[in-house]
């Protein structure tokens, strides 16, 4: 196989990682996880594994010397280990000035409303005063950290300017956002080559639980044509813009026959984990499609609709104790889990199911969800 780079470079050791090694075996591609510890999810079942910090710039420095390009399981890569992976000479896909739009959610901000792409109504904040001048227009608005948040961590809701104080001392800038009354959330992902080939996977329903992603339904069930094509057209506008190669994922609130942005993401992402086993090409064989200058895959469905379920670490421990009870009650089921410790609320793995009923594929996702994750559970 004639591949632009068959040696490739993940800096980061968690399930995203880890769900690429499979797919890099499939491609003949040498795959090189940075992990901080060998227990790390990716570290436990990559070939090649090099000991070292994402916040390290020499560590990132020793992986970029060791392959051809170097690609990310989180977007939280300091921009001085940036520079130096840089000066490696190796490839970096996503490309740093891209990637800035999925660490500073300011200049996301700035992107989209220089796209004239519709997001929640903003405010840079860098004053206690500023906050309560926006808190009068609104009432009630959404804070977040410039940098560093997910999973809902580094999200808060305040009603007076005195609640973001702590953050505002520490940080200096925040973000304030108008709260959005959504009729639900969904997710449009699109894979761009570095030539600048794009395909689009179908737009998906997401269900968040405590700031995470807890469920997605894959097509968006009685998605509008419009919303539809609105979706697509936004995820496209700005890989264009910004140079994306790799996953793009564009988080999006649904009010009506509109969509508005909410997050960004460049790599794989929770909404795209129903394609592992319901597309013909899953999100993280794309993902190495494009950063290693594959021809991009069919994005086509198997199946009329796909529901993924995150397992989320409740009272069992032995999940994989669980995972049999399921696999025997569920024989349909697709599991994938992490080889992660089990704690509270902590993402341990994720279940995908396609079928035609997506009242059916629902209440079996969340029945072998239950069996894996909560002890005592009954077939």
């Amino acid at each position: 196989m004639q591949t632009a780079h068959r040696r490739i470079g993940v800096i980061g050791g968690g399930q995203l990682a880890r769900m690429m090694v499979g797919p890099a075996a499939e491609l003949a591609l040498e795959l090189t996880v940075l992990a901080n510890d060998p227990q790390e999810s990716a570290a436990q079942v990559a070939a090649s594994v090099q000991l070292g910090s994402p916040d390290d710039p020499e560590a990132v420095r020793r992986l970029g010397n060791s392959v051809d390009v170097v690609t990310f399981d989180h977007e939280q890569v300091p921009p001085e280990a940036l520079r130096a992976l840089a000066e490696t000479g190796c490839a970096i896909y996503p490309p740093p000035e891209a990637l800035l739009y999925a660490q500073d959610k300011l200049a996301m901000r700035e992107l989209l409303t220089e796209l004239e792409i519709d997001s929640p109504r903003w405010w840079r904040i860098e004053s206690s005063a500023q906050l309560a001048d926006a808190l009068k227009e609104c009432g009630e608005l959404v804070v977040k950290t410039v940098r560093g948040g997910y999973d809902g961590n580094g999200v808060r809701r305040v009603k007076t300017a005195r609640e973001a104080d702590d953050w505002l001392a520490r940080d200096g800038v925040l973000l304030a956002e108008e709260i959005v009354f959504f009729d639900r959330e969904l997710g449009a992902q699109v894979a761009r080559t570095p030539q600048g080939e794009m395909r689009h996977y179908p737009t998906v329903e997401t269900l968040q639980r405590s700031g995470r992603c807890y469920r997605v339904i894959a097509p968006a069930p009685g998605i509008p044509e419009g919303v539809d094509k609105r979706a697509r057209e936004i995820a496209a506008a700005i890989a264009e813009r910004i140079g994306v190669v790799g996953m793009l994922a564009v988080e999006l609130f649904q009010v009506g026959e509109k969509v508005y942005v909410n997050e960004l993401a460049m790599r794989p992402h929770n909404c795209g984990h129903w394609s592992m086993d319901g597309a013909v090409t899953g999100q993280f064989e794309q993902h190495l499609r494009a950063v290693a200058g594959l021809p991009l895959g069919d994005t086509a469905p198997h199946s009329r609709h796909t529901v993924m379920v995150n397992l989320l670490g409740d009272t069992r421990q032995d999940l994989r104790a669980g995972a049999a009870l399921a696999l025997a009650s569920v024989p349909a089921v697709k599991l994938h889990l992490y080889g992660k410790e089990v704690k509270h609320r902590r993402k341990v793995g994720h279940v995908n199911l396609s079928g035609e009923d997506v009242g059916q594929l629902i209440d079996a996702a969340h029945r072998a969800e239950k069996l894996i994750v909560r002890e005592g559970e009954k077939k």
